[in-house]
């Protein structure tokens, strides 16, 4: 696990490892989620040793725009595994929803992805081959992990079968439960099954009061986090009674962004632990 990829394709050089390297080199490596620049230059500066790219968190993560990747690109040295999902809501996509993703995935290489994020179902909660040896044809020579559309599938001892065979990377899950420590059952046994030929990342209500546990009962070496924190606008003139999206949307005058204190807190956590 934890392999590093450097080609021509998409034109990364050994140096930009260098942090991700000296994580796996301590036994372990912190994938942080983020849907901004400045949230990845925290990721960074906390010892993160990958981001997974992404927006609209409140929705699990949906594709970020090229032009987000291209300046996180300019700001931080650490592999970026960028999100490839078009909407919110389930994951069982169209044929128009599938020519949306290959596009994405095309412009993502382009723009010096180190990475890719994706998953896809059938109706009846297995995953979906077919669709996913497109996307995966699509995305060659770029590592990919299968996201937590894991969390929902009808078998997961069966849907890990099918992604070793496929060819995925790695997966992130919660255990198919609730969050990480919920599912840690699951996790375990899932490390178990998988054997070396898969990564299981656990993510999914990760913190500081709980890391610890989850690492030492799964016996992961990778895990996912977004390690936010609200930080206040700086705006002066506030209206409020317009609200920019429904009702589940953060408040207009508090930003969520990664929080280095908590991401080297995380690191701090995983390199006494592991």
């Amino acid at each position: 696990m934890g392999e590093l990829h450097a080609d021509n394709d998409n034109h990364v050089t050994s140096s930009d490892y260098l942090c991700c390297v000296m994580q796996m080199l301590d036994g372990f490596l912190m994938e942080t989620c983020v849907d901004s620049v400045e949230s990845a230059i925290n990721a960074e500066r906390g010892g993160a040793g990958r981001i997974e790219l992404c927006c609209n968190l409140l929705e699990g993560g949906t594709t970020p725009s090229t032009g987000l990747l291209q300046v996180v690109k300019e700001n931080v040295k650490i592999p970026v595994y960028v999100m490839i999902r078009p909407r919110g809501g389930d994951f069982l996509y169209s044929d128009l929803e599938l020519e949306v993703m290959k596009r994405d995935i095309e412009q993502m290489k382009n723009h010096e992805a180190d990475g890719l994020v994706f998953g896809a179902l059938t109706e009846d909660g297995h995953v979906d081959s077919e669709l996913s040896m497109e996307l995966l044809a699509a995305s060659r020579p770029l590592p990919v992990t299968f996201h937590r559309a894991f969390d929902m599938v009808h078998d997961p001892v069966v849907a890990l079968e099918t992604l070793v065979s496929l060819g995925f990377e790695r997966i992130l899950t919660s255990g198919c439960d609730s969050s990480a420590l919920e599912g840690l059952p699951v996790i375990k046994r899932l490390v178990e099954q998988a054997k070396g030929r898969i990564v299981i990342m656990p993510g999914g209500g990760i913190t500081e009061r709980n890391l610890q546990r989850i690492l030492e009962g799964s016996g992961v070496q990778e895990f996912h986090c977004s390690a936010r924190s609200s930080r206040d606008s700086t705006m002066k003139y506030r209206n409020p009674n317009v609200s920019m999206g429904g009702s589940l949307s953060v408040p207009e005058y508090a930003i969520k962004v990664a929080d280095g204190t908590k991401v080297r807190t995380l690191n701090a956590i995983a390199k006494n632990t592991l």
